[in-house]
């Protein structure tokens, strides 16, 4: 099955269905030459959205996805890629967990820098900030649009009231606002895009980029014996993914959902990405990879959608219940 390009909510900008993301692989586990190989295999399968943030390996994943598609030469136009801001790169006051005027100003020039571009297509708010009224947050991302550093701001992880309340101080002021919202959604973690957004897909046109359809590695079978070495929750600093990863009642689920994938004659993480895309609210699933065979592997999930039937949704809850 060839991409299929999705608006992103209510505004006119398309991305792929299936998108490539850089949280935890570029840095740690992926530079350089592998980097393009990796860029490289999910663009020939059509994807045109790259998602990268500011506090991914500390700034290194923007400077390494930045400088690997400077080598691969693709035109600007050809290509939509985000950052997200929030946590910050610098341990001083007014440049980490924030969203006040000066770090967000301040983040998204070192953004660009090490993106190597002029502009973003999209930039997110990492996580909602109680600390920084919202109407100060939504005058500095419209003013980052109007200033031709982003395209397009959203957020993520934000509660429905949090949007709710930035797309009325948008209204009201007459600033840009928020389109699209990127919360962690799979077949374990489903409450917040199903249930506390609902309303928001028709009132306020939200459209969705959702991260994690694999739930960090779990949907993909491979911790139903326990963390293999070198996986994701070996990693250092990721020690509080290895409880998540290993809990045997999720496991269960997952191995139940393995016959799903096996009549489909498919894996289950393709199963799983598959099964985020049939969502008519979610504009983009994230995928990750630290090789280029897994990016092979997670675009074949496009050959699954076809098969999500009223059917197969349904034995697919069975197996999650």
């Amino acid at each position: 099955m060839e991409m299929e390009y999705r608006r992103l909510g209510s505004s006119g900008l398309k991305v792929s269905v299936l998108s490539f993301g850089s949280w935890v692989t570029f840095g740690p586990q992926l530079a350089g030459d592998l980097a393009k190989e990796c860029l490289t295999a999910a663009r020939e399968a059509g994807v045109n959205f790259f998602d990268n943030a500011e506090s991914y390996s500390a700034g290194e994943s923007e400077r390494i996805m930045g400088e690997a598609i400077a080598e691969l030469g693709w035109a600007r136009h050809s290509y939509v890629i985000s950052t997200k801001l929030f946590w910050g790169i610098h341990d001083e006051v007014n440049m980490k967990n924030t969203l006040n005027r000066k770090y967000l100003l301040q983040a998204m020039t070192g953004s660009l820098q090490r993106l190597g571009l002029e502009y973003v297509d999209l930039v997110y708010c990492h996580r909602p900030d109680p600390n920084t009224p919202i109407e100060e947050t939504v005058w500095a991302m419209s003013d980052i649009i109007d200033r031709g550093q982003a395209l397009y701001w959203g957020t993520s992880e934000w509660s429905a009231d949090e949007l709710i309340e930035a797309c009325e101080i948008a209204d009201r002021r007459n600033l840009r606002a928020p389109v699209v919202e990127q919360p962690q959604y799979n077949l374990l973690w489903r409450d917040r895009v199903e249930k506390e957004y609902a309303p928001l897909y028709d009132n306020i046109g939200l459209g969705l980029t959702i991260w994690s359809p694999l739930c960090s590695g779990l949907l993909t079978g491979k911790y139903l014996d326990g963390a293999p070495e070198g996986s994701r929750a070996t990693l250092p600093g990721y020690e509080w993914l290895a409880n998540l990863l290993t809990d045997a009642e999720r496991n269960e689920k997952v191995r139940a959902l393995s016959v799903v994938a096996d009549d489909l004659g498919c894996t289950l993480a393709q199963l799983a990405i598959a099964w985020c895309a049939k969502n008519p609210n979610v504009s983009s699933v994230i995928t990750g990879a630290s090789r280029v065979a897994q990016v092979h592997e997670n675009m074949k999930a496009l050959d699954v959608l076809p098969l999500l039937t009223d059917e197969v949704m349904a034995r697919i809850e069975s197996a999650m219940a």
